[in-house]
């Protein structure tokens, strides 16, 4: 459409001159003599998805954000960021583009779309690691990111493209000297958003606790609470996060996810909606440059509150992945990986005809540089 050119332009020329002064303060921080606390770092994943249902519209199955174009090469997430930080100050500033912004940050108006990162911190006690942070931040729910090296799997399981994978609004975050245990609090714009939804008036709150008690296990707890839709049809929506993490040996890892959330049906209502996905991820590093990781994982929305679904049974999917991993170099990373679904009902297409199953492969170049 001619109309969205002007937009088009000006989104670019904004994200360009951004991008022109990130680098002319890397180049002025390493002219200096003084040492100037910035760090600037790069990402980039170049993928290649083949959808076996042959979708015509080219998209993977609409709960799918990550990856999600079908018999192309394009890139997931690219991003420029700036870091600086000081003993009791921080910031970070960071902006991408690719199909995950496009498709995850739909909702968001303008040059919000490009935004990965944007956050300032302090230190508000100097004996105890304790700092507030504002902005936008990756979300505090979850054991996978949108950043694919940082994963186990190349695609996200479908708990993740599923909750938040980022979110602003002001945390407080404590870390004792051990740093065994990290406790968190979180006042927020709401579920995954950058802007606040219109009409809607009402903080959403969160709690992340996460505790390592040894180097090779951690177990974390995370919760969101927040309301949906205007304030003349509030509903409040719970949610929980719960995940452990066991490494064996160096070789092997075991991670075990649960997520469970409730919705009101209507304001003012006792009766919930309830969702909840288990998530299992077993990897194994056969040499030191490869790995393999297995997924099995299951979603169950009967009542379509996160998925959209025509169907009666709703969305109710089981899912299963391997993938194998080949390190490059320390900052390159090259991923291949095979993933089924199986529905309970024909919520997939096949050629255009309802399948309850769908298969793809996806195969991903990564870099990055600090």
């Amino acid at each position: 459409m001619l109309y969205e050119q002007p937009r088009t332009r000006k989104r670019l020329t904004f994200i360009l001159q951004i991008l022109f002064c990130l680098t002319y303060i890397c180049s002025t921080a390493q002219e200096s003599k003084k040492s100037i606390p910035i760090n600037i770092s790069g990402y980039a994943e170049v993928y290649y998805n083949y959808d076996f249902g042959n979708p015509s519209d080219d998209y993977r199955p609409r709960f799918i954000c990550s990856y999600n174009r079908h018999n192309e090469i394009n890139i997931n997430l690219a991003y420029l960021k700036a870091a600086w930080n000081t003993e009791r100050l921080r910031a970070n500033v960071a902006l991408m583009t690719g199909t995950y912004a496009n498709a995850n940050l739909a909702d968001e108006p303008g040059v919000l779309k490009n935004i990965f990162e944007a956050n300032i911190g302090i230190k508000i006690s100097k004996k105890s690691n304790l700092w507030i942070d504002a902005g936008v931040f990756p979300s505090h729910i979850g054991f996978e990111s949108a950043r694919g090296m940082d994963c186990g799997s190349l695609t996200r399981s479908m708990l993740a493209d599923n909750s938040p994978y980022y979110e602003s609004g002001v945390k407080i975050t404590y870390q004792d000297k051990s740093e065994k245990w990290l406790a968190s609090g979180l006042i927020l714009n709401g579920w995954q958003r950058i802007q606040r939804e219109a009409g809607n008036s009402l903080p959403a709150f969160g709690h992340q606790i996460t505790y390592h008690p040894h180097k090779t296990i951690t177990i974390n707890s995370s919760s969101y609470i927040g309301s949906e839709g205007t304030d003349e049809e509030r509903r409040m929506r719970y949610y929980h996060n719960l995940y452990m993490k066991f490494q064996f040996y160096r070789e092997f890892e075991i991670t075990l996810g649960f997520d469970i959330g409730l919705q009101q049906r209507k304001k003012g209502r006792s009766q919930h909606d309830v969702w909840f996905s288990p998530v299992l991820l077993y990897s194994f590093k056969p040499a030191k440059n490869l790995k393999l990781c297995t997924r099995i994982e299951y979603f169950d929305d009967t009542e379509a509150v996160i998925v959209e679904s025509m169907s009666p049974y709703g969305f109710q999917t089981l899912g299963y992945s391997i993938n194998f991993d080949y390190q490059i170099q320390p900052n390159m990373l090259w991923r291949i990986e095979g993933r089924g679904f199986l529905g309970r009902d024909k919520i997939f297409f096949m050629n255009d005809k309802p399948s309850n199953q769908n298969y793809s492969l996806t195969t991903a170049l990564i870099v990055a540089f600090d």
